[in-house]
């Protein structure tokens, strides 16, 4: 049993369902982002003063130093597209009817990244380093989650 297997198809599979549910809560600096985010259409970082870092979205302390932080920096809304994959297939491996662009985003003012879509992508390849801005969802619309954010696309001009 403590073999280490070098074959994937002798990997045995047994189908079926485990009832787990569970809850996500974002805790105090999530539920900052996600509120600033819905009422005033802006994202949310926190600033380490000692690090000199900008983590987008909040932390309620640095993961470098452990240093207190307060959920008060707005960065973007624009940004420099730092990675993406495009998918044509979904978790099951059958073929989506359009694909799918995923990305890094590192918001203007931020030293982290973002993972979201990347939507409305128009005629010009997409390249890492360019810049791009959020779309959000239209104010009435937003419910104080990560999907208020539609996604980001290439900036204009």
């Amino acid at each position: 049993m403590l073999d280490k297997l070098t074959d994937p198809a002798l990997v045995r599979r047994w189908g079926g369902e485990i009832p787990v549910r569970h809850r996500y809560t974002p805790g105090l600096a999530g539920e900052a982002f996600f509120t600033a985010l819905r009422d005033r259409g802006v994202l949310l970082g926190s600033r380490c003063e000692a690090c000199e870092y900008i983590y987008v979205p909040c932390r309620l302390f640095c993961e470098r130093c452990f240093a207190e932080l307060t959920a008060d920096t707005e960065v973007g809304p624009g940004g420099t597209l730092e990675s993406f994959a495009i998918g044509y297939v979904d978790v099951e491996g059958e073929p989506l009817d359009e694909p799918v662009t995923v990305g890094l985003v590192m918001p203007d003012g931020a030293d982290a990244v973002l993972f979201h879509f990347i939507v409305e992508q128009g005629e010009e390849p997409l390249e890492i380093g360019m810049r791009v801005e959020v779309v959000l969802r239209p104010p009435g619309e937003r419910t104080a989650s990560i999907l208020d954010i539609v996604g980001f696309q290439p900036a204009a001009g």
